[in-house]
């Protein structure tokens, strides 16, 4: 079982980038305000599908490996750390033109449900930003034990931890598929709001990354 601060701070970056404008907000609510409410629901489900879908792969992959080479864990704490920093200070340095972006949805080309699910499912499993976030941010928050975890138990923790990543952008791509229209009239609206998020989304991911060195939480 991973420790409990690898599985809160596993959360808190969740919800820290599944907060901010990106990719996956859009296309949730392009289908929402596009199609219907339920497509939007349908196209949330797709990427949580392929967040786990994206988890379940990395567990296989990663954990083997692992298993073998245990000083790959510590090199790869230092290069995730790095990069959650890159992506801390992508998100402020980016804050203050995000924040000025005018969000417009069009209508889409109307799909079916299952349609609809399947694409969120690739949109999600081939952007090669969430493929490269779930092969850097995870292995930083495996507890090796001193080398002594057999490839099963690291299989485990990396897919515990990684299925947390999807379940925590549930909530934000529920409510932006429920509010649709709404949302977007909001969003921007609220540039201010939008700009502090970005500030406070990047100094969390910043906080984590220190935090797996300096061990303060």
């Amino acid at each position: 079982m991973p420790p409990i601060d690898a599985i809160l701070a596993v959360v808190l970056a969740g919800f820290a980038l599944s907060a901010t404008p990106g990719p996956s907000m859009l296309y949730v609510l392009s289908r929402s305000v596009g199609q219907s409410r339920t497509a939007g629901l349908a196209s949330a489900l797709g990427l949580a599908l392929g967040g786990i879908i994206l988890a379940v792969a990395t567990a296989l992959g990663l954990a083997a490996i692992f298993a073998k080479f245990p000083w790959l864990v510590v090199a790869l704490r230092y290069v995730g750390s790095a990069y959650l920093i890159w992506l801390g200070i992508g998100m402020i340095h980016k804050a203050r033109a995000n924040s000025h972006t005018t969000f417009a949805v069009d209508s889409v080309t109307r799909k079916s449900f299952g349609t609809v699910i399947w694409q969120g499912i690739l949109v999600e499993v081939l952007n090669p930003k969430t493929v490269l976030f779930f092969a850097l941010f995870l292995p930083p928050f495996v507890n090796m034990n001193g080398g002594l975890l057999s490839a099963g138990d690291i299989q485990f923790q990396l897919l515990a931890l990684g299925v947390l990543i999807p379940l925590t952008a549930i909530p934000s791509d529920v409510l932006i598929a429920y509010m649709g229209g709404s949302m977007t009239l909001a969003i921007n609206q609220s540039q201010a709001f939008r700009e502090y998020l970005a500030w406070a989304g990047g100094f969390i991911l910043i906080g984590i990354a220190l935090n797996l060195h300096i061990g303060i939480l």
